[in-house]
């Protein structure tokens, strides 16, 4: 089964970014924020685009 990069339904602050690209990675959702807060001014043109591009996982 091929994995994919999708935003996380349930781990999420704002729009579930940093939660999906954790998931996939299997890492701590709060490492991918700290390193985007970090590098926010280039990774923040990157999250809106993620944001808008990627599908959300519709788990319940």
């Amino acid at each position: 089964m091929k994995r994919q990069l999708k935003r996380s339904s349930t781990d999420k602050s704002i729009l579930g970014v940093c939660g999906g690209i954790a998931d996939f990675f299997g890492i701590s959702s709060l490492i991918v924020r700290l390193i985007f807060i970090v590098l926010i001014p280039v990774l923040s043109i990157v999250y809106i685009i993620l944001g808008n591009i990627l599908e959300e996982d519709r788990q319940l």
